[in-house]
């Protein structure tokens, strides 16, 4: 958390902000935030234009990128209160504080239109068949699969759960056992989804905002996410929680056989 809704939804909050403003000067408050090189580097630029891939923001300048992972408490900023500011980026507008209470964020610099090492395709641009595809070349259990950026980036513990009940597929269930038919109906559910998801600004469960400091609502639609106990919203079944991919995974047991 923030996974891909949440940062889609900062982007799409923080771009009409920022974009087209100078760089004067960035403040390094925290020596984890921050490559230390970056406000040399930076100053004097102009904000492009913004880019999400996965779990990634991407702030782009003149002659440089700026990659945002704000991991498990990150929050991008801008005219909105900060209680924890671990780097400040003044510009000619408002400023854009990169805010972290636990400090596992960070802003690191890229070449142009350069991703991080490891990153898969983006599970909103990615095609039905390259998604099977992507799937069906891997062994395992389909839920680790999921949470695996390097195969598919954008998905974390709550969406992946999410988009399998959608889906109607067990979080242990084999990927050997998914039927091609299987893995596009989890995509057409996933992306529906996340669709849904940043419609609604987001799940603001504990630390999220967008940037403006705006909470998300799509927390209020999560139908087996820490419902361990209530019924299913399809069969009324009790919803379970198990351990999968080392997470806590909700799901139902009727609607989701393995």
């Amino acid at each position: 958390m923030p996974e891909l809704p949440e940062v889609e939804t900062i982007r799409r909050t923080l771009a009409p902000l920022v974009t087209g403003l100078n760089i004067l000067s960035i403040d390094i408050l925290s020596p984890r935030a921050a490559t230390p090189s970056i406000p040399s580097l930076a100053a004097g630029q102009t904000i492009v234009s913004l880019a999400r891939h996965g779990k990634y923001l991407f702030l782009d300048l003149t002659r440089l990128r700026l990659a945002v992972h704000l991991r498990m408490t990150g929050k991008l900023l801008a005219g909105a209160p900060s209680s924890h500011p671990r780097a400040i980026i003044h510009t000619s507008g408002p400023d854009i504080v990169f805010d972290d209470i636990r400090q596992f964020g960070s802003i690191t610099c890229l070449g142009l239109d350069e991703l991080p090492p490891n990153l898969g395709p983006d599970l909103l641009s990615i095609s039905p068949a390259d998604f099977v595809t992507a799937l069906a070349r891997r062994s395992g259990a389909i839920k680790p699969a999921l949470l695996n950026q390097a195969i598919l980036a954008g998905l974390g513990n709550i969406y992946a759960g999410e988009a399998l009940f959608r889906a109607r597929i067990h979080p242990r269930a084999r990927l050997s056992s998914l039927s091609r038919t299987r893995l596009l109906a989890l995509h057409a559910r996933t992306i529906e989804l996340l669709n849904e998801a940043i419609d609604c600004g987001g799940s603001s469960i504990s630390d999220y905002v967008d940037a403006t400091g705006a909470r998300g609502s799509f927390q209020l639609r999560h139908q087996v996410y820490a419902r361990a106990g209530h019924p299913c919203p399809v069969c009324s079944a009790p919803i379970r929680r198990i351990v999968a991919a080392q997470r806590g995974t909700h799901f139902c047991p009727r609607c989701q056989r393995l």
